[in-house]
């Protein structure tokens, strides 16, 4: 029965989001409190549900999602996104420029959200099609491939940071194994599917990109923009933070070290927390005051970036909501008695929550923090790496973008296509970075275990 009120949980927030225009937060809210009341939580305990929902989801993400975008901020206002993209352009030359473009989109999309990476790279991208004459979606698809997956597997974006949060994962393992796994996903969903969508929508790969995809997104001056290899670091900073601590973690564990200051020095420096403190930091001396921004030049652009996630952070509350309201209904507990025995991987139980409720819901992140609330009582009687749990629910959520997501209409606007030409090539490519992130957290578990 249980099963049902979610089935009606997730079909209400579909009509009031899609067919009714209500925002996304506020949808999410309603919802939480009729689906309390459907799973017989008493009313008086409702609102102590969502409350918990919300604040446990924002109080464990807000400080290293905040310190985030605030050093992805500064790397974009300072122009080091563009320098590192037209510098690694112009090293793999006019032959590699589709490996050149997957590379520097990769390292973008680790700093930067989908959606700001999108806006950034897409002058880069246009004019170089238009100089080497060759259609925009030859780039376009390894540039969205990699950003795309950078957001569904990586902190500090949204979905797994939340996720790794609420299944109290190891976020530094989630950022090593979720390395692994976006590395065979950007291959397949760029170079390797460009190929293959070429034959699928070819009107895709005949048009020159339209003029507005860069209307008031000119090019910086060079000359003007930090230099490459600074520009890399500070973009890099927090993954190379966190990456040493997880792996020194990993060793430690395995050669049976005891614990020490120096073991300790690292954990704390690794924290994610920390690792962003520290970066947000760097970045205001690369990118600002060693190029003699003021201190208020400097704290407005972290305003802005603050400004510009406000809405974001209060959807990802209102999933947070209904996640409670699901464990508090008993919905995850009826789930874990089901499976109770059985031989089914939670890991793929995790994808395929994720996979159905992104493509019912529209939006990665409300979809895989929903997931928590259905998968998270299951792990209490199976024995799984939570960090993998984690890649699998943001691998789900990754799945195929279609007209209810946000992302879809952005990538059509951006390079001039069709609707069909956009699930041709945009749809199909989240899908393939769904299914071999699905693919590269079965294998993991598998060398791990």
């Amino acid at each position: 029965m249980p099963i049902l009120f979610v089935i009606f949980g997730v079909a209400a927030l579909l009509f009031l989001i899609v067919r009714c225009r209500v925002n996304a937060f506020v949808s999410l809210v309603l919802v939480s409190f009729v689906v309390a009341l459907a799973l017989g939580i008493p009313a008086d305990k409702i609102v102590k549900s969502i409350e918990s929902g919300i604040g446990g989801t924002l109080g464990h993400i807000a400080l290293i999602f905040g310190l985030g975008v605030m050093l992805g901020r500064l790397i974009a206002d300072a122009g080091g996104a563009q320098r590192i993209a037209v510098t690694l352009i112009d090293k793999f030359g006019e032959k590699n420029v589709q490996w050149a473009v997957l590379v520097s989109s990769f390292i973008i999309g680790i700093a930067l959200f989908f959606e700001v990476g999108v806006v950034l790279l897409i002058p880069i991208v246009v004019t170089m099609a238009r100089q080497m004459k060759i259609p925009v979606m030859t780039l376009g698809v390894p540039m969205v491939a990699a950003l795309i997956t950078a957001h569904g597997f990586l902190p500090p974006h949204p979905g797994p940071t939340v996720v790794a949060g609420e299944y109290h994962a190891d976020i530094g393992r989630v950022l090593v194994f979720g390395i692994v796994i976006a590395i065979p996903s950007v291959l397949l969903a760029g170079p390797v599917f460009t190929v293959l969508s070429k034959r699928i929508v070819p009107s895709a790969f005949e048009k020159i990109a339209r003029a507005e995809s860069v209307d008031g997104t000119s090019l910086r001056d060079l000359n003007d923009t930090p230099a490459f290899g600074i520009s890399v670091l500070t973009a890099m900073l927090p993954v190379i933070m966190m990456s040493v601590a997880a792996l020194v973690a990993i060793v430690r564990s395995s050669l049976g070290l005891s614990d020490n200051l120096a073991f300790t020095v690292i954990r704390f420096v690794g924290d994610a927390s920390i690792s962003m403190l520290v970066s947000l930091l760097f970045a205001a001396y690369t990118m600002g005051l060693k190029r003699n921004k003021s201190i208020d030049a400097i704290m407005s652009s972290c305003s802005g970036a603050v400004r510009d996630i406000a809405m974001m952070l209060l959807i990802i509350g209102g999933g947070g909501a209904l996640k409670q309201v699901f464990i508090d209904g008993g919905v995850g507990t009826y789930l874990a008695h089901l499976f109770a025995g059985s031989s089914a991987s939670p890991l793929l139980f995790a994808w395929t929550v994720a996979a159905i409720l992104r493509i019912a819901l529209g939006s990665a992140t409300v979809a895989a923090i929903s997931t928590v609330g259905l998968v998270l009582p299951m792990l209490t009687t199976q024995h799984v790496d939570l960090a993998l749990v984690t890649l699998a629910t943001g691998a789900g959520s990754a799945t195929f973008s279609h007209v209810n997501d946000a992302g879809f209409w952005m990538v059509k606007e951006s390079f001039g296509l069709t609707v069909k030409e956009t699930f041709g090539t945009w749809s199909l490519l989240c899908a393939i970075v769904s299914v071999v992130g699905l693919v590269g957290v079965l294998v993991l578990e598998r060398l791990i275990a």
